[in-house]
């Protein structure tokens, strides 16, 4: 049976770091074991002909179905639009790959500089 991405939007704020931390339970509400999984995560405009980055994505405790994705300010500066789409894909040890999660970036003007 194929997974139905859940949605999830979330706000960032342009020339600045970020990190989302993201758990992904299973229909009883537990937690999914991660243990030999991959996860890629993009962001594109809404008509996915220009990608804006790859998401840095890292697995710290496999067990507990948590995992990250990191942005560097150099990515979010060049977040021109206001809002901008994502999805998350994931690829079981045997090979089998879903989307997970998808939803909307929204952009937020940083107006601090050091």
């Amino acid at each position: 049976m194929a997974i139905i991405a859940g949605e999830y939007n979330f706000t960032v704020q342009r020339r600045a770091d970020h990190d989302e931390s993201i758990t992904i339970t299973d229909g009883n509400d537990n937690p999914v074991n991660l243990t030999g999984f991959s996860i890629a995560s993009q962001v594109w405009d809404e008509s996915r002909s220009t990608k804006y980055a790859d998401f840095s994505v890292s697995i710290p405790t496999p067990t507990n179905g948590s995992f990250s994705l990191s942005l560097t300010r150099a990515q979010t500066e060049t977040f021109t639009p206001n809002i901008l789409n994502y999805d998350v894909k994931i690829q079981n040890p045997a090979g089998k790959q879903e989307y997970y999660i998808e939803g909307k970036i929204f952009v937020s003007q940083g107006y601090t500089t050091m």
